[in-house]
C-alpha cells in the first residue's frame, strides 16, 4: 500500500465512489457530460483536436466517468485509456464504446494515485476533477510520471458560481518544474461547449514535458 493511502484517505474515497456510483445513472444529464447534443460534441471534438499533438499517439483520460471524451479521442484516432474510481462510471463507458465502436482501454483507478507504468502516454487530460483531489501538486507530479519525454498535459478546470473549484493560477503556480511552454485558454466564453452562457471561471491549461537533452 502507498505510504499516503492511510485509512482515513481510503474511507473518503470509498464514501465518494458510492456517491458517484449513484450519480453515474444521471450524469449524462449534463450537456458537457454526455455530448449528446451535436453542437456540443463538435465544440469539444474541436477543442481537443486542436490542443493535442498529432497521431499517433497514446492519451490517458484521467476521471474519465461515462468516457464521454475518451470516445472523441478515440474518434480522432489516439490510442486511449480511460481511468476512474467509480464501477458504474466505467460500466458505462465501456458500453458507450461499445456501442460507438472504438476500442479503448477503460480501468478502474483512484485518480490521484493511478498505478499505470511510467512514461507510457504521450498526453494526460483530466477534466473537472484536479480541484477535487487532495494535495494537487503532489497529484500532478504523479501524472507527469506517466508521459513520455516530451509528452503533454491537458487539464480543464474552473471556478465555479458555488465555491468549488480552483483558478487558473492557483494550477499552475504548483505545476511541477519539469512542464514548459505552459497556457491558460479561457473557456468561460464558449457557451457552445456547456450548453448555453456560463458566468464562471473555465479554462483549459496546457504545459509541455521538458526533453531531456
Amino acid at each position: 500500500m502507498h505510504n499516503d493511502l492511510t485509512p482515513q484517505y481510503l474511507q473518503q474515497l470509498d464514501t465518494s465512489r458510492q456517491i458517484w456510483n449513484t450519480e453515474a445513472a444521471s450524469f449524462d444529464e449534463q450537456p458537457d457530460h454526455g455530448l449528446r447534443d451535436p453542437g456540443i460534441l463538435a465544440a469539444w471534438t474541436k477543442l481537443l483536436r486542436e490542443a493535442l499533438p498529432t497521431n499517433p499517439a497514446e492519451v490517458l483520460d484521467i476521471g474519465c466517468g461515462t468516457g464521454s471524451l475518451s470516445i472523441v479521442l478515440a474518434g480522432l484516432g489516439y490510442k486511449v485509456t480511460g481511468i476512474d474510481f467509480s464501477p458504474e462510471m466505467i460500466a458505462r463507458a465501456e458500453a458507450k464504446a461499445n456501442a460507438a465502436r472504438q476500442s479503448i482501454t477503460f480501468q478502474v483507478m483512484d485518480a490521484a494515485f493511478p498505478q499505470l507504468p511510467a512514461q507510457q502516454f504521450d498526453v494526460v487530460i483530466c477534466r473537472h476533477l484536479l480541484w477535487a483531489l487532495p494535495e494537487p501538486d503532489q497529484v500532478l507530479q504523479r501524472w507527469v510520471r506517466l508521459l513520455k519525454p516530451g509528452g503533454g498535459i491537458l487539464l480543464v478546470e474552473g471556478f465555479w458560481h458555488t465555491g468549488a473549484g480552483l483558478h487558473s493560477e492557483q494550477i499552475v503556480d504548483v505545476l511541477p518544474a519539469s512542464l514548459v511552454n505552459i497556457s491558460v485558454q479561457n473557456l468561460s466564453e464558449q457557451a457552445d461547449l456547456w450548453g448555453g452562457q456560463v458566468n464562471d471561471e473555465r479554462y483549459l491549461i496546457r504545459a509541455d514535458l521538458h526533453r531531456q537533452m
